[in-house]
C-alpha cells in the first residue's frame, strides 16, 4: 500500500452523476470525461477515466467512431449488443460476455442494440450496460479485440476477475487488458450473500444492479458507486439480489 496516500471512502450516489439523453440513449457518467461539461475535479480515480451506464433503444446505437491510445472493457447487463471494428472483428455482447477492445494506435467501431420490433416476434428490447475504459501501460499498441464467457463463473457467487493486466491473474477466466495495474473483478450476489473487496491503493465499486450493504457506511442503492483510496478489505453484502462491478488498481493516470 502507498503510504503516501491517505485512506478514504468516497461515495458517489447515482443521481449525482452526469446524464446525457437523446431519443434513443440514456446514458449516466461516473466521471467527466466526454459530457458537455468536463468538471476537472472528477477526472478519473486510479486508473479509471470512464464507468458510462448506458440504456440504448431497439434498433439504435452508436455509429462508427474513433478510439485511440484506450483499453475499453463493455459489460451487458440486459439485452445484446453489436459491436463491429476496423480491425475486422465483430461480435453479440450479452450479460455474463465479458468484451475488451485495446484502441491503441487507432481503431473504428460501432455499437448498435441490433433487436427490432416485428409483428408477430418477441417485442425488441433496450440494452442495458456499463462501458469501462483505462489508460494502457504504453501508446501506440496494436488495436486488438477480445471476449470470451464467464457466465458459469459468476454462479460461485464470489468476485470473478473478467478483466485484469495483473501477473496474478494470468491463470484466471479473464480477458486480458493492457494494464499490469489494473482488474476488473464482477460478482452476482443473492440476499444475504457477500465478498470482501480487494485491498489496493485504488479501488472503484460499483453497484450496477440491486443493492447492497457496504461495512462501514450502509446502504447502497442501483447507480451508487465508491471510490476507496489506500484502503479495502471491506465486506459487501447484497440486501437484495445485486451484481457489482469492482476495479483493483496499483496505480493511478499521472496528473
Amino acid at each position: 500500500m502507498n503510504t503516501l496516500l491517505v485512506p478514504k471512502v468516497d461515495v458517489r450516489r447515482a443521481d449525482r452523476r452526469a446524464a446525457s439523453r437523446l431519443s434513443w440513449l440514456d446514458s449516466r457518467h461516473s466521471f467527466s470525461l466526454g459530457t458537455r461539461r468536463p468538471d476537472p475535479a472528477n477526472t478519473h480515480h486510479g486508473l479509471l477515466l470512464v464507468n458510462n451506464e448506458d440504456l440504448v433503444q431497439p434498433g439504435r446505437g452508436f455509429d462508427t467512431h474513433p478510439h485511440q491510445d484506450m483499453e475499453i472493457v463493455t459489460w451487458v447487463l440486459q439485452g445484446s449488443l453489436v459491436h463491429q471494428d476496423s480491425t475486422g472483428h465483430s461480435g453479440v455482447i450479452y450479460p455474463g460476455l465479458a468484451q475488451r477492445m485495446s484502441a491503441g494506435t487507432g481503431i473504428l467501431h460501432s455499437e448498435k442494440n441490433d433487436s427490432h420490433r416485428s409483428s408477430g416476434e418477441r417485442p425488441a428490447d433496450p440494452v442495458h450496460f456499463i462501458q469501462m475504459w483505462v489508460l494502457p501501460d504504453e501508446a501506440g499498441i496494436t488495436p486488438g479485440y477480445e471476449q470470451l464467457e464467464v457466465d458459469g463463473e459468476l454462479l460461485s457467487g464470489g468476485l470473478v476477475p473478467v478483466a485484469s493486466g495483473m501477473d496474478q491473474h494470468k491463470d484466471a477466466t479473464a480477458i486480458r487488458i493492457q494494464n499490469r495495474h489494473a482488474a476488473l473483478h464482477a460478482a452476482r450476489l443473492r440476499p444475504g450473500q457477500s465478498v470482501i473487496l480487494p485491498e489496493a491503493p485504488y479501488l472503484h465499486l460499483f453497484v450496477a444492479r440491486g443493492s447492497a450493504d457496504l461495512e462501514g457506511t450502509g446502504e447502497l442503492g442501483e447507480g451508487d458507486a465508491v471510490r476507496f483510496t489506500a484502503t479495502g478489505g471491506h465486506r459487501v453484502s447484497a440486501t437484495e439480489s445485486a451484481e457489482i462491478l469492482v476495479w483493483e488498481m496499483h496505480a493511478a493516470v499521472a496528473v
